[in-house]
């Protein structure tokens, strides 16, 4: 049987050259995703160019921070989009390289497929508040976007939504990525929102499989204590058309792990 579904992959890579140094290309090549989403690419155009605008067949479109080695968003596609949007709020967070928006639209439908880094808050009170300016601006774009066309946001959301999301729930009450009003907001985004967390929808009750992402402190990726930073959030017609999930920590390309989700819609 051939791959009927469409593979769609989403991963944080900690740096383009570091990720491709610990083997992602010939992954791509043998895992053969149809997209792949990647987030903190850290690095500029320059960077890019003549090496990293294609891996494994897959075609990149970027949106890249304006600070070097910072932040950085991707999609490697093995279809044309028939549009790149970069940048979502024109001001404070285009500027790090944030959002990436592949249009696939026919005169049937309107379908986005979007690669988004939401920002860390982990380095102190200056960034957290950032974070949440972020959120601020990101809920009403997600809200209007649904309501103009179909689409999956990939990206490293930096939120912990539910406590089978990690590990140390308990001790990380307090922590930015699992604080009361982060969580609170993506559960409005997926009730009010509107948007399905496609992950959970196909394993709603899964635990220490369910982690993609691992502190590179103490023995955390050894004793899987991780956390589920990584998600795909699609609009409902999409959300169910997915079949399959995956977790793939066989290698280690960076410290999250790819999060594949299989669909049955074709672009």
């Amino acid at each position: 049987m051939g791959n009927s579904l469409f593979k769609l992959t989403s991963l944080n890579l900690n740096g383009i050259r570091s990720a491709t140094s610990k083997g992602l290309e010939g992954w791509l090549a043998t895992h053969r995703p149809d997209c792949i989403c990647v987030q903190e690419v850290k690095a500029q155009a320059p960077d890019v160019s003549g090496r990293f605008e294609a891996l494994a067949g897959l075609q990149g479109h970027f949106h890249f921070a304006e600070k070097k080695g910072y932040s950085g968003v991707g999609v490697y596609t093995r279809h044309e989009p028939s549009e790149v949007v970069a940048g979502f709020d024109g001001g404070e967070f285009d500027a790090e390289g944030r959002w990436v928006e592949l249009r696939f639209d026919t005169p049937q439908r309107k379908l986005s497929l979007i690669s988004a880094y939401f920002p860390s808050g982990s380095s102190g009170e200056e960034r957290q508040l950032a974070k949440y300016r972020f959120l601020d601006l990101m809920a009403p774009h997600l809200k209007a976007l649904r309501q103009q066309r179909e689409f999956i946001l990939c990206g490293d959301i930096n939120i912990a939504h539910q406590n089978i999301d990690l590990k140390n729930w308990r001790s990380n009450q307090k922590n930015s990525g699992f604080l009361p009003e982060e969580r609170a907001w993506m559960t409005t985004l997926l009730t009010d929102g509107g948007l399905v967390d496609v992950y959970r929808q196909l394993q709603p009750e899964a635990t220490e499989t369910a982690y993609t992402w691992w502190s590179n402190r103490g023995q955390a990726y050894a004793n899987n204590v991780g956390w589920r930073l990584d998600y795909h959030l699609a609009t409902p017609a999409l959300a169910a058309q997915a079949k399959r999930e995956a977790v793939y920590k066989e290698e280690k390309f960076s410290d999250h792990a790819p999060l594949t989700i299989e669909y049955s819609f074709k672009l």
